[in-house]
This record gives C-alpha cells, structure tokens and sequence, in this order.
C-alpha cells in the first residue's frame, strides 16, 4: 500500500464497511450510489443478507466549468445548490433548471441501463442504507439524502469508508445515521485512500445487482426447503 491508502480497494472497504455496521433489519435495503459505491454496497447487502438497489445523483456543473459541481439533482429532480458559489459566479435560475432537467433525463438512462425493466424498490417505513466509495464535498450524497426525504423511510443511514471530517459533520444534518470508516486530513480526493481505485463498469454495476437477487433468492428458496 502507499502511505496514504487505507483500504487495497472497494472489496475490502466495503466488507469493512459491513462490519462496523450494527442491528441492520432484516427489511433493511441498500441504495449504492454508483458506479463505485455498488461494489461497496454489495459487500454491506452480502454480509447482511439484504437486498442491494441503486440511487443516482448527478452533479450540476458550473457554466463553462462542468467538473465545478454547483449542486446536485437526484433521480426524482430534486436538487440542492452550493448557493454561495451560485452567487459568486451569477448562475441564472433558467440554466440550473435546464441543466437539472438534462440530468435528471441521463438518470433515467442509467437506471434503465441498471434496473432493467424492473421497478423501483418499495423504501416506506423500510431502513435505507446509503453507500458510497467515500465522500468529498457531500452534494451528490446530500441530494439522494433530500429526496429520500419524501418516501417515508423508517429510518437513513448513510455508510461510507472514508470523508473528511466537515464533510462527515455536515452530513450527520441529513441522515438519521452516518458511518464512516476514517476521516482522514488533509483530504484532497477519495481515490488517494485506495491502492486500487479503478474506475467500476456499467457492467459491473449491472452483474452485481443481479448477484445480489440470486443469492437472495436462494436463500429464501434454502430457508423454505428447511421448513
């Protein structure tokens, strides 16, 4: 490992992850935001024998400067603005909408992509765990936060490997829970703490949801079998 790493990759993070998480219900269920944060939540659904789901995000650039996140909107069209850095570089109402509404159109494709034509899980009155491979400003995390909002969860827990410490802070304002593994500083970047951050596939996005439903399905074929 370099000096700065923490965890050899998302595998191990995420069975690290798993493991520091307590008294998870049995109708429990994890949203990953992906693409990495699905290899962490496959880990926290296997060892906990829950089902695994994804919530997508996507960050709103800046004009002119698309990797400068402004905000972020979530999959219903929720969204939530860094508000300072809106009026500091005089972002008009019509281009966050438009934008938003662009996002929101490429949400849907990958939940297509992921989901297939199956549909979105039930989350009322069920404990949400919200993963992700790290957190650095938190605005992606915060917008899937907003809109779990209006489903009547019993319960959010947001569960990630590592964040600074504002960040974490912050964060703990939007969530019944926070989880996080290490808080290390100074942070510059989640990929730093990992030996190997290679980017995840959309196909592997794709082949780990489908792990996740067979081994459940078999378990719950095991357990009527021993009845």
């Amino acid at each position: 490992m370099n000096q700065l790493s923490l965890f050899a990759n998302r595998v191990e993070a995420g069975q690290k992850l798993a493991a520091a998480l307590k008294d998870i219900s049995k109708d429990a269920i994890v949203l990953a935001i992906p693409r990495g944060g699905v290899v962490i939540g496959y880990e926290v659904a296997r060892l906990w024998r829950i089902p695994l789901d994804v919530i997508i995000t996507r960050k709103i650039g800046a004009p002119g400067n698309p990797e400068l996140a402004i905000g972020a909107v979530a999959e219903d069209g929720t969204y939530i603005l860094d508000n300072s850095l809106v009026e500091m570089l005089g972002v008009s109402q019509e281009y966050i909408e438009d934008l938003a509404e662009n996002e929101k159109t490429e949400i849907k494709r990958r939940l297509q992509r992921y989901r297939g034509n199956a549909p979105s899980p039930q989350l009322a009155k069920r404990e949400v765990i919200v993963v992700d491979d790290g957190v650095a400003t938190g605005s992606t995390l915060k917008a899937a936060l907003l809109s779990l909002t209006k489903v009547d969860a019993k319960s959010v827990t947001v569960a990630v490997p590592v964040g600074p410490v504002d960040t974490v802070r912050e964060l703990k304002r939007h969530a019944d829970h926070v989880v996080c593994l290490q808080t290390p500083e100074p942070f510059y970047a989640i990929g730093e703490f990992y030996d190997d951050f290679n980017q995840t596939t959309d196909e592997e996005v794709t082949e780990l949801l489908a792990k996740n439903k067979q081994e459940l399905q078999r378990r719950t074929k095991a357990g009527e079998q021993h009845e």
